[in-house]
């Protein structure tokens, strides 16, 4: 089966988001070739190179969305005039929150975009920029775009470029030979794999462990951006995400939480498949498993120091704590920061908590303290939750909470505000507080402090369950499970071929279908044969048949090599170079199948 998984700003790059889930998966379902189509989203991205691929993945394209990109290209009249008549539709449908032109406008430019090969300069003319100011001022348009002025308008028109910019690629002809798509993300990630479904039928996944949308909402809303800027962005992303919700053929949410933003956006429960991400257990396996519950007295805060975890309103709660129990030290583990708000949450841990020294000539410490993983003291993030008995989260906003999974690996008990998909992840293993809330934290943390065979039965109990639900395990099997669902059901193409068509078994990597006692084919025959399938493939002579004899599959050739007890399954190869445009290896291959057919008489006799 040959997967096109589409990613934006993250693997096969080594940083950025969904980058560890989708190497688990790629390497967790080896029996299936992967082709990455991935967007990077900075310069500082691309530098820190990728990672490194395993040999099942066959084809790695990218494409930067923050570069300026321009062919250069005029356009013709007729062109012009087009490409006007889409894109008013398109912005239409964003301005008035119409999703009927939104969706005519969006697959016109892509045709358009296929036919002229690009629409970078067209995208930011300014044709572009006068129809956005009349979809503005039009009547139906939402009072949050109405005021939008010129910088208002040459803001958007070049955010929205980049975003359009997968519509210019040159991927589709590939992509339209997989057989299932499948978005990392939603967004501008899932849009190739829209495309695809719309222009050659290819069944299209879309997962979100975070959910693109509300991220767009959430992005600059602090006033950083113009009021109208973020309106406009904020409605072309409802758009789009309400046409891929529709359309996609399955959405696997990663979370409750995800999956009630898609059915408010038009997402249908029948498409819909609840997959928790995986995640290594293996690592926390030494901590889970030892009896030792780390400190009895230390609280262990563990993720990236920023606003939206709410670290003051923790300190504020862990001097509830220090009253009651003045033995109580608070250890916080940051994976990232900003550095402006942990400058704020040093600052107000020495105000509320003074160093303490035993008598007058030792140095004071603070019972709270601020730390890094990967140093001698904690060289791992399991040794981090080991260093005491109770985790805290604190988030006002969340997502899947990661840092939350991973101490219930480690059977650690829990105190959590109810933020995000908290709730569905702890399941009862541990106790869960309202945001913004110092007192009701603080009490649940001195319940857990003051009860050490509680905070034990809730920390087993919170292991098993991150066993169950959260492995890497369960989850590759529920994408296997998917991807032979959505190909066994999967739509005709347009050019009438069906998904699937073959049993899996008419196609096994490798040049099984030769034995390593036939004799080998004609020499000549042999070389053309296989320089049409060499030729038409980037991956390895190895893989070179197994990639580009899709043809030669589909057609029963390489099946009819195998009954015939002889190596013709090397004739179909050949005959499959073709299937590109251009491909070479077609006729030739026809040659080398005719040598392949007597072979296989002769060893019949």
């Amino acid at each position: 089966m040959r997967i096109g998984l589409l990613t934006e700003g993250g693997y096969p790059y080594a940083t950025g988001e969904a980058r560890l889930w989708c190497d688990r998966l790629v390497r967790g379902l080896p029996q299936h070739e992967f082709e990455l189509y991935a967007l990077s989203r900075s310069a500082e991205q691309e530098e820190h190179g990728r990672v490194l691929l395993p040999e099942h993945v066959t084809r790695v394209w990218t494409a930067p969305l923050w570069a300026p990109a321009d062919d250069g290209r005029s356009y013709s009249w007729r062109e012009r005039r087009r490409f006007a008549e889409r894109f008013r539709e398109l912005v239409r449908g964003i301005c008035a929150a119409e999703a009927e032109p939104f969706s005519a406008g969006l697959y016109g430019l892509a045709e358009l975009a296929r036919e002229q090969g690009g629409l970078y300069a067209a995208l930011r003319s300014e044709t572009a920029v006068r129809a956005v100011e009349s979809a503005c001022r039009a009547p139906g348009a939402s009072r949050a775009v109405g005021n939008a002025q010129v910088p208002d308008l040459l803001e958007f028109v070049d955010e929205l470029e980049r975003a359009l910019r997968p519509l210019s690629l040159d991927w589709y002809e590939e992509l339209g030979a997989v057989d299932v798509c499948h978005a990392a993300a939603g967004g501008v990630a899932a849009l190739p794999g829209l495309l695809a479904k719309r222009f050659f039928g290819v069944p299209l996944l879309v997962t979100e462990y975070g959910v693109r949308l509300r991220a767009h909402y959430l992005e600059h809303s602090d006033g950083s951006r113009r009021p109208a800027v973020h309106a406009l962005l904020a409605a072309f992303h409802t758009r789009l995400a309400g046409e891929i919700y529709a359309e996609a053929d399955f959405l696997t949410p990663g979370n409750a939480h995800a999956r009630r933003w898609q059915e408010r956006c038009g997402a249908r429960r029948d498409r819909l498949r609840t997959v928790h991400p995986g995640m290594e257990a293996d690592r926390f396996a030494t901590v889970g498993e030892a009896g030792d519950c780390g400190d009895p007295d230390t609280l262990v805060w563990v993720g990236r120091v920023e606003p939206a975890k709410d670290l003051v309103a923790l300190l504020h709660a862990f001097a509830e704590v220090r009253r009651a129990e003045p033995g109580t030290r608070l250890r916080i583990f940051a994976t990232g920061a900003a550095p402006d708000y942990l400058a704020d949450c040093r600052s107000l841990a020495a105000q509320l908590f003074p160093d303490e020294a035993a008598d007058a000539v030792t140095a004071g410490e603070n019972p709270v303290t601020f730390e890094q993983i990967g140093g001698p003291e904690v060289p791992s993030s399991a040794d981090a939750y080991g260093a005491g008995r109770v985790v805290v989260l604190s988030s006002v906003v969340e997502g899947f909470p990661v840092t939350l999974a991973e101490a219930m690996f480690c059977g650690r008990a829990t105190v959590s505000t109810d933020a995000g998909a908290v709730c569905e992840v702890i399941g009862g293993t541990g106790l869960v507080v309202p945001p913004r809330n110092p007192r009701a934290l603080a009490d649940a943390c001195l319940s857990l402090l003051r009860d050490p065979d509680r905070a034990r039965r809730l920390g087993a109990a919170a292991r098993a369950r991150a066993l169950e639900l959260f492995t890497i395990e369960q989850n590759v099997a529920a994408f296997r499970e998917i991807y032979l669902q959505l190909l066994a059901r999967g739509p005709a193409r347009p050019d009438g071929d069906v998904p699937f068509a073959q049993p899996p078994e008419a196609r096994v990597p490798g040049h099984w279908t030769t034995p390593t006692w036939a004799p080998l084919p004609d020499p000549a025959g042999a070389g053309t044969g296989r320089a049409g399938a060499d030729a038409d493939t980037d991956t390895g002579a190895e893989r070179a048949g197994v990639g580009t004899g899709r043809a030669g599959v589909d057609t029963g050739a390489e099946r009819a090599g195998a009954g015939a007890g002889v190596g013709t399954g090397r004739a179909g190869v050949g005959a499959g170079g073709g299937e590109r445009p251009g491909g070479v290896g077609g006729a030739a291959g026809g040659g080398d199948a005719a040598a392949g057919a007597a072979r296989s008489s002769e060893a019949a006799v």
